[in-house]
């Protein structure tokens, strides 16, 4: 790699922004620069001269008049997860991790709320300040922080055991024939690049075969055994559910390639899946006049707790600054519950919740879209935003709403990077008490896969907007069998979430592995996708998404066939679309992606040193081929990944794409947020993403292994 690259800014302009700015400057040779320059994508290296962590929207306006002065282009860190590499693409880096307040409030009388102008920021002087917490002292701290957010295991200790070791998904001596795929694929001086491999159950596996095991082994009560039968002639339902469940404990590990001991405490396998009382689950509703929160005496006695509450806000809002992570803001706003009318008893009150992605994300998913598990509820995180703080190209600090600056408002609902820097958020909360939720964990068989996500796509048709479902095919590890996981979040009471629990397990074409659907609290829910996928900051990440107007049986069959070659680490993801996301037409994602049925997404990992196309191109063949038919325009902006074609960006917004790219025109004239998924450059004209994205590590380009380059030296 050229030392032109490596440059750090000039001593001169190093001190004129230090001298402006209130926040920390980092150049590139200094030892700090790395902990601020670092994302959770491994496959990216920067290129930036220096990272400024501002401590306010006035620190951020002056470091963009800094780099449209000298030339330099900026790039905004709000979070680090995004895999593109745009957050250190730039010369400077805005880090914005320093911008922590958080506060939460209920409406006034007439449903408004205190305005972010009425509303000193963190770090201000003279006036008092919302709730702010201790901001990390150093890069380091900070990097440690997201280490210890990134601790899935409170969404549910039945998989985090499971997912541990406990359980070895290798078929017996007598079981059906696998295939035995390789990790890494065959040299092409001769023989095999690598020994290890993956099984893919080949043949249907009956229910008797998944009940026994060792003289270790130890049996699981599935949810299905405790949860009551739907009515008869519900369309939803079938004629047979399984029982019961149980797994084989061993010593092997089927994501032990995914392991991070350092960040995950160990946890004792649980005797019993559900359990009578589920002590994550903090207040249960009583009848209330919203069937959503119609809960009735039986359940209560079965989770045993006595409070019976309604909320007295249909909504609140919550403050916050670019800096917090999303877990960080809903672990506060659990904490913070507000008032309750109290039927019997008392209580602490309830937690709300802004309708976020399901964690790891940074703030900038209040930009982007952010679907999750209230989004079939409440709708996409850009639709429940309410005001934001944003600095302009031209260094004016705004405050953008439905009555101010209301082109910006429109555009920066799904395209907000790169009209400007966010600095604070406003967003709607809602009442989220407990949810009936979990994850049904089966092996991926190519011979019954394809059964089971067609059940799944009629069991959900038709679902009401208090529930998300998803169904993710998730690849090795090396060596052990793939798994299929159906995930489900009802948010309403828990006997009518049974009914769909009841629909889903019905299915008996494999056994179930594992079935933990119970009452959890919301904050713990959210750690679940991120809890089976167990990935781990460092790796090299490739993802790409789309948005589909069918799930039709031929694609079905064809994603699995496709799936059973991908490389270990693949994970592929179809999840329930629609409900309250198409109610909503007043911002950037158009109506057409609104109306899409299903969000589908391959979200790729692998370690830095296994050089494999196919972790990339398995990805594009199947989301832009065999899924190409179903389409409908691209991804939710939250999606965009790397090394995006022009079209497809383009084709996030569908027709909105030329209104906003007049607001875009406007606001940034000079294309200084260059350093984002923008596909155009200052002239209007498409560009190759290579430009406006930093570089792939040279020993991870294609071909070029890192013994590759050593020999080449």
């Amino acid at each position: 790699m050229s030392d032109q690259y490596h440059t750090p800014l000039p001593q001169e302009l190093a001190d004129e922004l230090s001298s402006s700015c209130r926040g920390s400057v980092y150049v590139n040779d200094d030892p700090n620069f790395k902990d601020y320059s670092t994302i959770f994508n491994g496959n990216v290296e920067t290129h930036a001269k220096a990272v400024i962590c501002p401590l306010d929207a006035e620190d951020v306006s002056k470091t963009l008049l800094f780099c449209s002065k000298h030339g330099l282009s900026p790039s905004v860190k709000a979070g680090g997860y995004g895999t593109a590499g745009w957050a250190i693409g730039g010369d400077i880096i805005i880090d914005l991790s320093r911008l922590v307040e958080i506060d939460i409030e209920v409406p006034k009388e007439d449903g408004t709320f205190t305005s972010l102008k009425d509303v000193a920021p963190a770090n201000s002087k003279g006036k008092k300040a919302v709730y702010q917490p201790g901001p990390s002292s150093s890069g380091k701290r900070r990097r440690e922080e997201d280490s210890e957010l990134r601790n899935y295991d409170e969404a549910s200790h039945a998989v985090a055991s499971f997912l541990r070791g406990s359980t070895d998904l290798s078929s017996s001596a007598d079981g059906p024939a696998h295939i035995r795929r390789r990790l890494n694929p065959p040299s092409p001086h001769g023989g095999d690049s690598s020994d290890f491999s993956r099984q893919v159950s080949a043949e249907p596996r009956s229910m008797s075969e998944g009940g026994s095991g060792g003289s270790d082994g130890v049996s699981v009560n599935s949810t299905a055994a405790t949860s009551p039968s739907p009515p008869s002639g519900n369309a939803t339902t079938f004629d047979s559910m399984p029982s019961s469940s149980s797994m084989t404990r061993s010593g092997a590990d089927p994501f032990g390639y995914l392991d991070t001991p350092d960040n995950f405490a160990s946890t004792p396998a649980p005797a019993v899946v559900q359990t009578a009382h589920n002590p994550h689950a903090a207040v249960v509703f009583g009848p209330t006049s919203s069937a959503l929160f119609n809960i009735p005496g039986g359940p209560l006695s079965q989770v045993n707790l006595q409070t019976h509450a309604e909320p007295l806000h249909p909504h609140a809002f919550v403050t916050f600054g670019a800096g917090m992570r999303q877990k960080e803001i809903d672990t506060f706003t659990a904490q913070n519950k507000l008032e309750a009318r109290y039927l019997t008893g008392t209580g602490e009150g309830i937690p709300y919740h802004v309708p976020f992605a399901a964690h790891p994300v940074g703030s900038s998913i209040m930009l982007l879209g952010g679907f999750g598990f209230l989004g079939r509820l409440h709708g996409l995180s850009v639709d429940n935003l309410v005001e934001v703080e944003m600095v302009l190209a031209d260094g004016r600090i705004v405050v953008v709403n439905e009555m101010e600056h209301s082109d910006l408002w429109w555009a920066l609902r799904g395209a907000g990077p790169v009209l400007g820097v966010a600095t604070r958020y406003k967003a709607k909360a809602f009442p989220v008490p407990v949810v009936f939720a979990g994850n049904l964990i089966y092996r991926f068989n190519k011979a019954t896969a394809p059964s089971l996500i067609k059940h799944f796509r009629d069991c959900v048709k038709g679902a009401p907007r208090e529930l998300y479902a998803n169904v993710l095919l998730t690849a090795g590890p090396a060596g052990k069998d793939s798994l299929i996981v159906v995930q489900m979040c009802y948010v309403g009471p828990k006997e009518k979430g049974q009914e769909y629990l009841a629909a889903i397990s019905s299915w008996d074409g494999e056994t179930c592995l594992l079935n933990e659907v119970d009452e959890k609290s919301f904050l713990h829910q959210q750690d679940s996708v991120a809890q089976v996928l167990r990935g781990k900051a460092g790796r090299q990440w490739f993802i790409r998404s789309a948005l589909i107007s069918s799930l039709p049986d031929d694609i079905i069959n064809d994603t699995v066939i496709q799936f059973a070659d991908t490389p270990v680490g693949c994970t592929w993801l179809f999840e329930l679309a629609g409900g309250a996301i198409g109610d909503f037409e007043d911002n950037a994602i158009p109506k057409s992606q609104r109306e899409a049925a299903f969000t589908i997404a391959a979200l790729h990992q692998w370690e830095l040193d296994v050089i494999d196309d196919r972790c990339v191109e398995s990805a594009e063949e199947w989301i832009a081929g065999t899924l190409d038919s179903v389409h409908i325009g691209g991804p939710f902006p939250s999606f965009l990944g790397r090394h995006e074609p022009p079209e497809r960006t383009m084709a996030c917004f569908g027709d909105n794409w030329t209104r906003l790219s007049e607001v875009k025109k406007k606001y940034d004239p000079k294309n200084l947020f260059r350093n984002t998924f923008w596909p155009l450059g200052e002239d209007g004209q498409p560009v190759d993403p290579r430009t406006h994205e930093p570089p792939t590590p040279e020993f991870l380009e294609p071909h070029k292994s890192p013994q590759a380059l050593k020999d080449t030296n």
